[in-house]
């Protein structure tokens, strides 16, 4: 019988988004990849430290027991083959067990993202990423720079997810970018009964229900956040949303448009996922974040710069 995947969550990652390797990304965008080769060759032996999105893939490998394999985290990136050794050795290092990775020396590595079924996507790559998404696969850009996951929860995955443009469909947020704010409350309430269309990241958090609801009692578990700049009565849209897909979220915060940073230090995620960069850069500083390029706001931004 063939390997299969089926019936596991499936996280693809980068080597820049599971290790530090800023120093050497350095080298490679002010040289070359065979310097960049080189140097990772050269410290093959020496393990990388642990990146951003370290503390998500080693709680989501702890749902795994002898008698049920229920996470599969697959290594996803533009690395040569070569520097490839000295990822799997970190991971191997930090008892991480990885056996799965493609490299693809340079090249965008987003198409192999169906073939693996996956359900979640981290790069540092926000190319790769824009085409995951547009693949229908939930994927984030992570911030190297932003702040480690604590270790106060050991037991506990915990992921806190914006709501428009990331866990819903960016329909509210096109409204309020065209009417602001009073168009966008009239358009919510209005339609607070009718359920918002599905936003790129429903399948992880679908996946994470399912999860869950799989894991051994007494095991790890998922704790989940819902951190929206919606309020009253706005909110009411979004929790009937949930309640339609028969899925509960353990925390909601509508904070009305105040900063996240501050109630995400105090949930203490190990990732958060925004479509907003401001929203992301001032979680960054407090808890691991992803920038989540879906929705007009990106959409905008992407023909502001260009």
């Amino acid at each position: 019988m063939p390997a299969s995947l089926t019936g596991r969550l499936v996280v693809a990652i980068s080597s820049r988004a599971l290790f530090d390797f800023e120093e050497e990304n350095q080298v490679f965008e002010g040289s070359d990849d065979h310097a960049y080769m080189q140097l990772q060759l050269a410290r093959v032996d020496e393990p990388a430290r642990p990146g951003v999105a370290h503390a998500l893939v080693r709680k989501l490998l702890a749902f795994n027991t002898p008698a049920a394999s229920q996470v599969e985290v697959v290594i996803l990136s533009r690395n040569d083959p070569v520097s490839g050794m000295r990822v799997f050795r970190s991971a191997q290092h930090d008892g991480l067990p990885i056996e799965r990775g493609v490299f693809t020396r340079g090249r965008p590595p987003w198409q192999y993202l169906k073939p693996l079924g996956a359900h979640l996507f981290l790069s540092a790559n926000e190319a790769d990423v824009r085409q995951a998404l547009a693949a229908g696969v939930p994927a984030a850009r992570v911030l190297p720079h932003a702040a480690r996951a604590g270790d106060r929860h050991p037991g506990e995955v915990r992921i806190a997810f914006d709501g428009d443009a990331v866990l819903f469909s960016d329909e509210a947020e096109q409204v309020f970018q065209q009417g602001g704010i009073d168009a966008f409350h009239t358009h919510e309430v209005e339609r607070a009964d009718k359920p918002l269309p599905d936003g790129p990241f429903k399948p992880l958090l679908l996946a994470l229900h399912e999860l869950q609801r799989r894991a051994a009692q007494g095991g790890m578990r998922v704790r989940t956040a819902l951190v929206t700049a919606r309020s009253a009565p706005a909110h009411e849209r979004a929790i009937r949303t949930l309640m339609n897909w028969q899925i509960e979220v353990d925390e909601a915060m509508f904070l009305g448009g105040l900063p996240k940073g501050p109630f995400l230090r105090e949930f203490e995620p190990d990732f958060f996922f925004d479509d907003q960069t401001g929203h992301v850069e001032n979680a960054a500083p407090h808890v691991p974040s992803g920038h989540v390029a879906a929705g007009v706001v990106n959409l905008v931004s992407r023909e502001a710069a260009a």
